[in-house]
This record gives structure tokens, C-alpha cells and sequence, in this order.
């Protein structure tokens, strides 16, 4: 192993969106120095002044004396053991265009709940390829976690993903605190493959919503996406996982049903009528399911999976058709 393997080795965290603010908040917790990447100069301005973030979780307080903030990316890389990635996936290219520091020695570990637009990759298959980093130094932080609760110290469990143990243990430690419980598993494709998907079927949820669907309607669109991503898993990335664990189900559930949750929200603005392009204006934040729904179909289309709630929300998205359309072919595919 070349990177640094031990409780002293530092963090960077990459964005300045609601859920790298959360993660900065909980490293401050432990850290004694926590390096933060943020490419908008006037917001690291106003943080470094008014100790918190002013475009997202601005009521949380970040003790600055431990923050190390800088907008140049080789500097915070170079500054760095373990390298946290957390913006939005249309965006990580672009973050990571000026990046000129070698990886090789770092241990990086994806906050992103989402997939590449371009190329149909994970994060961490994206990683792998792009800046040719082994497995063995990649790793995944998944939910159940909104950003929002984190902020107001909620009880919250984070799923900390690695091939190497040992790793996850380190991570773990710079994790936990009064407010944050650690799980450590081992699948990084079947972990991130259920973060991205279920943010789709989290707009799905929205849109039933929206569009007047009740309580028990939805608990069938729950149930069978949670078969939908069984399916999948199953037939792309077979492992030995229990989906029935908190990673899988949980961060189905929690994205399905908050109202923190941005998916949800979307779907629900598209339900009640806005059109795709007005409720991607009105939304503060990036719904990772507009582009996971356009992803998860060109692979299904590849591998010959049928996930008709998938199906679905990418029609809609993606060919204008209508919510009503949509659910009335669908009622008759749920069990």
C-alpha cells in the first residue's frame, strides 16, 4: 500500500453543497485541520468570516480555526491523505478538469449519489478509469444520511464502503460522533448502483404524489422498486449483499418519503403539473435522479433489463410524456 494508512491522515473534502457541508461538519467533530475545496471565491469568503455556509445549511455554525479552505484543487489534494468527493456527478469533470497532483497515493472515497451523464460510470468507476486508481483505495459514503438532519445533530447512521477493512475502520473514526453512527461494508458497485437508483424511484414517489396518487399506491411503488433494484443488482453486479440492510432499503426509504429529499421533490413539482425544465429551474439544488433516469435506461437498454418504474420516470423525463399516461401503463406491471 502506498497512501497513508492511520488515524493522523487528513481530509479534504471537494464542494461546498449541502451534503459537503454536512460531511465538513462531522470531520470538524474529530479533525484537528480539515482541508476544504470550494471553487466559489465569495462563498469561502463569507464562511471563513461569518462561520457557515450562505447558500446551503446556513444555520450551521463551522468552527473556521480548523478549516483549511482553498479554491486552487492542487492545493487541496496536496494537502490531503483521504480525498472526499461531494458535488453534484454533472459537475465532477468539471471540478476536477485543473487536477495535475497524482491520486496515486490517496485514498478517495465518493459522497456523490449520482453517475457520470458522460459515459454511464459510477463515481468510483470513474475514478478508477480516469486517474487509474485501484479499487483497493476507492471507497463509497452512503446513506440513509439527508444532509439537513446531520446539520441539526439527528441520529444518523453513514455506510462507509471499502474493499479494505482496515480502511473503512480509519474512515470510520474521523466519523463518528454524538450524532453519527458508522456501518462498514464492502460493495462498492452494489452500494453505489442502489444510491443512484433510488433516487429515481424517490421522483417516482414525487410524481404519484403530485399527481394525486394516496398512501397505498405508493407503498406498491415503493415495494417494487426496491424488486426493480434487486433485479438489477442481480443481473449487472451479482455479490454476496443483504439488501435488506441500510444502505439499500434504508436509503430507498429515506430518500422515498423525506421531505428533505430533493428527488422527491422534484418528482412532486412534475406531478403537480410544472414541466421538467421549470421545476429544474425552481429547485435550489441538483436532483441526481434527472440524470441517474437517463444513465440507468441506456444500461438496461445494453444488459436487456426491464425495470418498468425506471422505465417510466425516463419517459417522462426525458420523451414529455404524462405522469397520468405513465402510471396508468404502470398500475399493471406492480405486484
Amino acid at each position: 500500500m502506498n497512501y497513508t494508512l492511520d488515524k493522523n491522515a487528513r481530509c479534504a473534502v471537494i464542494g461546498y453543497g449541502s451534503w459537503a457541508t454536512a460531511l465538513v461538519k462531522i470531520l470538524l467533530e474529530n479533525e484537528t485541520e480539515v482541508v476544504w475545496h470550494i471553487r466559489n471565491s465569495d462563498v469561502a469568503e463569507h464562511i471563513l468570516t461569518h462561520h457557515n455556509n450562505p447558500k446551503y445549511l446556513s444555520y450551521t455554525t463551522l468552527n473556521t480555526s480548523k478549516l483549511f479552505i482553498t479554491g486552487d484543487i492542487n492545493e487541496a489534494v496536496n494537502k490531503a491523505d483521504i480525498i472526499i468527493l461531494a458535488v453534484p456527478s454533472a459537475f465532477l469533470e468539471l471540478t476536477l478538469e485543473d487536477l495535475t497532483t497524482p491520486l496515486s497515493d490517496k485514498l478517495i472515497f465518493s459522497a456523490i449519489k449520482g453517475i457520470m451523464p458522460k459515459g454511464f460510470l459510477t463515481i468510483a468507476e470513474y475514478v478508477n478509469q480516469r486517474f487509474d486508481i485501484p479499487f483497493s483505495q476507492l471507497g463509497v459514503l452512503t446513506g440513509p444520511c439527508h444532509a439537513e438532519e446531520v446539520a441539526l445533530e439527528r441520529l444518523t447512521y453513514i455506510n462507509v464502503v471499502t474493499t479494505d477493512v482496515t480502511v473503512g475502520e480509519i474512515m470510520s473514526s474521523k466519523l463518528k460522533c454524538h450524532y453519527i453512527n458508522t456501518n462498514i461494508l464492502t460493495d462498492i458497485y452494489g452500494t453505489e448502483y442502489s444510491a443512484v437508483m433510488k433516487n429515481i424511484y424517490a421522483i417516482a414517489v414525487g410524481m404519484a404524489t403530485g399527481g394525486g396518487y394516496g398512501d397505498n399506491f405508493i407503498a406498491v411503488l415503493i415495494a417494487n422498486a426496491a424488486r426493480e433494484i434487486s433485479l438489477f443488482l442481480e443481473l449487472s453486479y451479482k455479490d454476496d449483499r443483504e439488501l435488506n440492510s441500510s444502505a439499500y432499503i434504508g436509503d430507498l426509504l429515506v430518500t422515498c418519503y423525506s421531505n428533505f429529499s430533493r428527488n422527491r421533490t422534484f418528482g412532486l413539482m412534475i406531478g403537480k403539473g410544472c414541466s421538467v425544465k421549470t421545476a429544474q429551474i425552481e429547485m435550489d439544488m441538483v436532483a441526481e435522479g434527472y440524470w441517474a433516469a437517463c444513465c440507468i435506461h441506456e444500461i438496461c437498454e445494453q444488459k436487456g433489463i426491464e425495470l418498468p418504474i425506471a422505465e417510466s420516470v425516463y419517459r417522462i423525463l426525458y420523451k414529455r410524456n404524462t405522469v397520468k399516461g405513465e402510471f396508468k401503463r404502470l398500475s399493471n406491471k406492480l405486484l
